[in-house]
């Protein structure tokens, strides 16, 4: 039962490859959306069976965050590829998400010489929306409100986590919100 969370984010990691090669071999639009909704499952599953048993441990938690982001690579990398325009449409809000993702993994790294794994709630949000996004182009063929909403949660999410890297002067997983980053700087410095 231990290593049913590890075997989860695995899954995810497979979607993943999975989900690009489903798109280049040009499979109807609903398996493209299953491996999304896959991923999607495995990664709430795997968060909350590592928290009950006992295992979130640091290296599943960075793991986790490792393979949301090359998952998300990926399905991006798939959108490109079947729906080019849908990409170029909203080329300017999905530039800023790279952006701020990109900013974020140089500041963490240079801080604290690892990338963080804080799952915020807002990030939490995001891969929803992200969900919905994705499963609603891959659906349709157009990118609507529900892929929009995506890339503005996506620079919420962003900035959220930018902002708390900032304010944390060490390295944490796990911090819910801004504010929690904020209260954990506080009471690490002592301040009431």
């Amino acid at each position: 039962m231990k290593r049913v969370p590890a075997a989860l984010v695995a899954i995810r990691a497979l979607c993943g490859p999975v989900l690009l090669a489903s798109v280049l071999a040009a499979w109807p639009g609903a398996v493209a959306a299953g491996l999304v909704t896959l991923a999607l499952v495995s990664d709430v599953a795997d968060g909350i069976l590592a928290r009950r048993i006992g295992v979130a441990t640091e290296a599943l938690r960075r793991a986790d965050s490792i393979v949301d982001v090359l998952f998300y690579a990926c399905a991006f990398a798939s959108l490109v590829v079947r729906y080019p325009e849908a990409v170029r449409a909203h080329a300017v809000g999905i530039g800023a998400v790279v952006a701020l993702e990109v900013a974020r993994a140089v500041l963490e790294r240079a801080k604290f010489g690892r990338v963080a794994a804080y799952h915020m709630m807002s990030a939490k949000a995001w891969g929803i929306a992200l969900w919905l996004g994705f499963c609603e182009v891959f659906l349709t063929g157009r990118a609507g409100i529900l892929f929009e909403a995506a890339i503005v949660l996506g620079i919420v999410a962003d900035t959220e986590g930018l902002a708390a890297s900032v304010v944390l002067s060490t390295w944490r997983h796990d911090v819910p919100s801004l504010w929690h980053a904020f209260r954990i700087e506080r009471g690490r410095r002592g301040v009431v």
